[in-house]
């Protein structure tokens, strides 16, 4: 490989979310251990974005700064070279985040008490998003059988034909289990919406993390009469490591659909963006691409080795490979452990930090969701010190 993706990054004492996180569940965790919890890397970002925020911080004045012209070239040209997808600059709102993106959309589509759909187990925040600006959430359940995942999409329906249902919070790739959608199957989600005036806001940050055997469809490529129903979450973020940067690129064809929505993230400032966030996307859209490549070899690599671990220890325990993403669901239920037991369990007796699943919803009981973005090496030492553990309890 040209990049280094074995030496291992020190982030203890770094105010790490994650890091913290761990020493608060155990502050006595073996001085090897890492957590495999809230998803960024244990790696460092593309050198291409770093040394290039050197070199323009040797004469950049750090003040107030909009969208300019080579940053949203790179942003149209990402999305052109890497998911065929021709986008035009005045498209692209920039968020805080896609998180803060979920908040302002549901503000400004919808009113208190509306039903806001969404495909549970799934990302944490869309739960918030929805209880915090007090719009009632309504599941469809995804469907599972040996560990694959689909769209209910007799359920889906109904609950979209019912007028109090606004908008439909959507995740491709998903996360976390990890599903990349077919094109068959964003059409039938593209119909749906089309059909009973649905909007839709497409959560589409792990877009660039697949693989060649799974590509990635952007929803808004499916069909065009989705435009005046669709908002699209993209960012850098994920992809290359920058989740600390705090810059989202949120694509919005329809021009009173954009209007709107850029007026309820101003009204919060939430359209401030930091000249080093906007710097960072720029680099690592126009160079990362190599870095990104040899990512993917080495998350793939990750997952096999998780997948194989379970396989050939404890079969018991399911860990399929995901389709997109670097996240694992792994599923523990075998173990007859309730949450609380197993969770207890992980982090004081095996020493694994996860994010556990029940926080994805009632769905995600009894499994684990686990990163696997760090060195192959040091995947190994957490899995080993769950492997002793496991046996010890006599699994």
């Amino acid at each position: 490989m040209t990049y280094d993706f074995q030496t291992p990054v020190n982030r203890k004492n770094t105010g790490s979310a994650k890091w913290e996180q761990m020493y608060a569940w155990n502050p006595d965790v073996a001085a090897d251990v890492i957590p495999l919890s809230v998803a960024d890397m244990e790696l460092k970002s593309p050198p291409e974005v770093t040394e290039g925020l050197r070199d323009y911080l040797n004469d950049a004045v750090l003040g107030y700064t909009i969208p300019y012209p080579a940053f949203q070239e790179s942003v149209a040209a990402w999305q052109k070279n890497r998911h065929g997808w021709d986008i035009e600059p005045e498209w692209v709102v920039q968020t805080q985040g896609v998180v803060a993106a979920f908040y302002a959309a549901i503000r400004a589509f919808s009113s208190k008490g509306d039903g806001v759909l969404l495909f549970r187990p799934v990302y944490y925040p869309f739960g918030s998003a929805i209880a915090d600006n007090e719009r009632t959430e309504v599941n469809i359940p995804l469907l599972e059988q040996d560990g694959f995942y689909t769209i209910d999409f007799e359920a889906f329906e109904t609950a979209a034909a019912k007028p109090e249902n606004k908008i439909l919070l959507f995740c491709s790739p998903h996360n976390p289990v990890g599903r990349v959608w077919t094109m068959e199957e964003l059409a039938r989600v593209a119909e749906i919406a089309v059909k009973h005036e649905l909007l839709v806001i497409s959560d589409e940050i792990w877009n660039d993390l697949v693989f060649k055997t799974n590509p990635h469809t952007v929803l808004a490529t499916v069909t065009p009469a989705l435009k005046p129903y669709l908002i699209t979450c993209t960012s850098p973020s994920k992809t290359f490591n920058l989740a600390g940067m705090g810059i989202s690129n949120i694509i919005i064809e329809d021009d009173s659909l954009r209007h709107q929505f850029s007026r309820e993230v101003a009204q919060v400032r939430g359209d401030m963006i930091g000249p080093l966030s906007y710097k960072a996307c720029e680099l690592a859209y126009a160079k990362g691409a190599a870095w990104l490549d040899e990512l993917l070899e080495l998350v793939l690599t990750n997952q096999k080795l998780v997948h194989d671990f379970f396989k050939n220890n404890f079969p018991q325990i399911k860990a399929p490979i995901s389709e997109g993403t670097y996240l694992q669901w792994i599923d523990f239920r075998a173990l007859g452990m309730a949450n609380e037991e197993l969770e207890e369990f992980l982090h004081e007796e095996a020493q694994f930090f996860t994010d556990e699943g029940y926080i994805f919803g009632i769905d995600g009981s009894g499994f684990e969701r686990i990163n696997v973005a760090l060195p192959t090496h040091l995947l190994q030492v957490q899995l080993d010190y769950l492997a002793a553990a496991l046996r010890k309890k006599g699994c």
